[in-house]
């Protein structure tokens, strides 16, 4: 094993070209190049037309999209309002048009001061979503029948979470300045087009994706609202603070994790307060209900609750899964603190979201959403991307088949609890694949594509290029690495005047 050269003894100037076609390193880009000419010649001139990567990602992006609405034509025209197993045999299940009656919109009940009829008292959603689905009531036409209404309720949040789409990936594509391609990743994953317009997940994406995109343009505050109001739409970015909080620590960058967190503790509260003050129990209905909700699809526990004579109450799986989730933020800390090069940013939030999923007590289908974007940038190849998106396929039909069994009465059209237990375990493999290898190039960081050209971390903002001010091990060593890089050499340890990061 190698040691890699010092800072004073690396030259910083030894740079591929800004941009980097992924048909000239991934395979399996170069041979799914050949649908529309083949790959990108050494003489190709990039960037110089109208079809920049952005322009065109955010096109393709809006287009799989697209297709991914067609493929809820079957709901659309009936399977939602007529037969109880229809929409899931068909495999187009929406929240969406189901919640605009049972969740008071038809009604304009107001969320979270108004009660609603039935059995949830209140909208069970962040504020932030709530707000989302309330401005999409406001742009539904109030006349026509209740299925007329559903549909148009439906197909306005489909326009807004269009939008929200393109902006993952322009996100995307903008945050390692020198692979704008890998956002095709985004647009052509095939789970993200099937699963965008289940629930309003995507407004949690698109603005933990924007978060991203300013920390790596090195400005902390605006990472910080961002995260913020994502994490008042869903719960799940703000895990992302946890691993920039040790990388911050490993970097001796305080001063900027704390812009980062004042800025969505700030935007937070700013959402969340009006709401928390005037109609309390209707705000903590979000969380009470994530407390109290059973064992559900998707996840583990339900597969040992399925196959236990006893299974577990909620409360001791609440209480085992937030135990496996701290043993999850423990082992990625330390992995962070004692990798022979300090990990990208993007590496350890889809870590760590990826750490939340596993352990989760349940797993909507459209949860692959959170990881699809940090799966873009923590691990940009085609090969592995894609075996995790067939396993993620294949639970997205897995448990409409399994609903659809369920919900068929004598009939049982569809797959058994024993198959659909399979299904999950299709998705947990394919899940923690994609971790062992974002793991493996931490470990090694001549494995990770994004740093083969010599990058450190091109989404890391601040802690692109710095120095090292603690660490743990062999890493703490001078000179220690896990494996010999061949690649062109960067001034490890130094900041850079200039870089393709900005």
């Amino acid at each position: 094993m190698c040691p890699m050269p010092s800072a004073e003894s690396t030259p910083a100037s030894v740079r591929e070209p800004d941009s980097v076609p992924p048909t000239r390193e991934d395979t399996v880009a170069a041979a799914g190049s050949e649908l529309i000419g083949g790959p990108v010649g050494r003489r190709a001139v990039l960037g110089a037309s109208w079809w920049t990567p952005v322009r065109v990602i955010a096109l393709v992006a809006i287009g799989v999209f697209a297709l991914g609405l067609i493929q809820k034509a079957p709901c659309y025209n009936g399977a939602w309002f007529y037969g109880a197993s229809s929409q899931y045999t068909h495999a187009c299940y929406s929240d969406i048009p189901h919640l605009y009656q049972g969740r008071g919109f038809v009604n304009d009940l107001v969320p979270y001061f108004d009660k609603l009829p039935g059995d949830m008292e209140y909208l069970e959603y962040p504020v932030l979503t709530g707000v989302f689905m309330e401005v999409a009531s406001w742009l539904t036409p109030g006349s026509g029948s209740i299925q007329h209404q559903e549909q148009w309720y439906w197909m306005v949040n489909a326009g807004m979470l269009m939008v929200c789409a393109a902006v993952i990936a322009i996100c995307v594509t903008r945050t390692h300045a020198r692979r704008p391609w890998d956002g095709l990743l985004v647009a052509l994953a095939p789970a993200f087009a099937l699963t965008a317009t289940i629930n309003w997940d995507l407004l949690a994406v698109a603005l933990t994706s924007a978060a991203i995109l300013m920390w790596s343009r090195r400005r902390p505050v605006a990472f910080g609202v961002l995260l913020g109001l994502a994490t008042a739409a869903k719960l799940y970015p703000f895990l992302i603070l946890g691993p920039l909080l040790v990388l911050c620590w490993r970097a001796g960058r305080w001063r900027e994790f704390g812009k980062a967190l004042g800025g969505a503790v700030v935007a937070w509260l700013v959402v969340n307060l009006p709401v928390m003050l005037f109609a309390f129990d209707g705000w903590s209905k979000f969380y009470t209900f994530s407390q109290e909700r059973g064992v559900d699809f998707g996840s583990f526990w339900l597969i040992l609750a399925h196959n236990s004579d006893n299974p577990p109450s909620t409360e001791t799986v609440n209480t085992l899964a937030t135990l496996l989730m701290l043993l999850c933020c423990g082992a990625i800390a330390a992995l962070t603190l004692t990798a022979p090069r300090r990990p990208r940013f993007a590496q350890l939030a889809f870590l760590i979201v990826a750490a939340f999923i596993l352990t989760n007590k349940v797993y909507s289908p459209q949860y692959v959403l959170w990881l699809v974007p940090l799966a873009a940038l923590a691990r940009p190849k085609w090969r592995d991307f894609l075996i995790w998106q067939v396993c993620e396929v294949a639970y997205f039909l897995g448990i409409w088949m399994y609903l659809a069994y369920t919900t068929s009465g004598d009939a049982h059209k569809g797959l058994p609890t024993d198959g659909y237990h399979w299904a999950i375990g299709v998705h947990l493999l394919g899940t923690l694949f994609l971790c062992a290898m974002v793991v493996r190039d931490i470990l090694m960081p001549d494995r990770d594509p994004a740093r083969r050209t010599g990058d450190d971390d091109p989404s890391g903002g601040v802690l692109d290029g710095a120095p090292d001010v603690f660490a743990l091990g062999p890493a703490a060593q001078t000179g220690q690495h896990a494996a010999n890089f061949e690649g062109p050499q960067v001034q490890w340890g130094a900041s850079r005047q200039t870089g393709g990061s900005l």
